[in-house]
């Protein structure tokens, strides 16, 4: 037993990296993600006598997995808030920033791009990820395999336990569905690296920040930036998400961090994730430096058109520790 044990892990380990981004995607939760890779083992050990060698190793692990987040979906059902914010019109944003999905959680690069495995980054960047969870669980499922993973009509059915005719409307209605809730424009989406000018704004954001130059800071913002945040993430205590559209909102809203009695101090490490410039933020009034925020940041042409700030929970994925000295 011990030995088949053996067996079984060295041959699944391999698909462990990119099984945890498929169900990232299917849950758009990172921890839950993790769960379910768990979960796709145990069943597959489980049900290892019935694996015949007709799909590859590969393909079977992707049903089990599939499945697995299908059935984590329907007993955990999850609805998306009704808020009566702003919607952005700009074509590079999406029409609600992805805060808008509150189990949504970024991930570093590191864990997006399995080794050997070629993805397409755009299927693992925030705005995608938070417009599949718009679809119901099964149309999101049909249009993962189908559309991410280049898989058949007949593998697809065979997969969700339903048939080709079955897959091809969910797939239809789910492109039409996303389209509702993606940029209109989409070129440039994703990069696998920083580019020159990125890490220059990047660092010139950073300076902006920990030096509390207010003026610096409204340079690198676009006239229509939008800034959001998640519940508990970059001094917002609220418990439903919250943003905000346009500089001189968004310097408003920031004015106590740069100047006056509730300014506190700033240390940044950079970092990346989904595929966008990446700033786990620290602040101290007194005592230590305490995680403040993971903000992402998304760049137009040499400036910041999107500020997204998740909480301090989101620390641990990025090895980022709660405190600095």
């Amino acid at each position: 037993m011990v030995e088949q044990m053996t067996d079984f892990a060295s041959e699944t380990e391999p698909y462990r990296h990119e099984l945890r981004v498929h169900c990232y995607r299917m849950l758009g939760s990172f921890d839950d993600a993790e769960d379910l890779v768990q979960e796709t083992l145990l069943r597959a050990w489980r049900g290892r006598s019935t694996y015949a060698g007709r799909a590859s190793l590969r393909a079977w692990l992707y049903r089990i997995a599939t499945n697995a987040c299908l059935d984590h979906l329907e007993a955990h059902p999850r609805e998306l808030p009704v808020l009566d914010l702003p919607v952005a019109h700009d074509s590079d944003l999406a029409p609600r920033p992805d805060v808008a999905v509150p189990w949504l959680q970024p991930a570093p690069d590191s864990a997006l791009q399995p080794d050997g495995v070629v993805v397409a980054l755009e299927t693992v960047e925030l705005a995608f990820l938070a417009a599949i969870q718009h679809l119901s669980p099964r149309q999101r499922a049909a249009l993962v395999l189908r559309d991410v993973l280049g898989w058949s009509a007949r593998e697809t059915a065979s997969a969700l336990g339903t048939t080709p005719a079955s897959v091809n409307s969910n797939v239809l209605r789910a492109r039409a569905e996303l389209q509702e809730h993606l940029p209109t424009r989409r070129t440039e989406w994703a990069s696998a690296s920083a580019s020159e000018e990125e890490r220059a704004v990047v660092a010139k954001y950073v300076k902006a920040l920990v030096e509390h130059d207010e003026a610096a800071f409204a340079e690198l913002l676009r006239e229509d930036v939008r800034c959001s945040h998640a519940p508990g993430a970059g001094g917002h205590m609220g418990s439903e998400p919250t943003w905000y559209a346009g500089r001189d909102t968004v310097l408003e809203g920031w004015a106590p961090a740069f100047h006056g009695g509730d300014a506190a101090e700033f240390r940044v490490v950079e970092t990346r994730a989904n595929c966008l410039p990446a700033l786990a933020t620290y602040a101290r009034t007194v005592g230590e430096f305490r995680a403040f925020g993971l903000v992402t940041l998304r760049l137009d042409g040499g400036r910041v058109a999107e500020v997204t700030t998740f909480g301090p929970e989101v620390f641990p994925a990025f090895d980022l520790p709660p405190e600095l000295a």
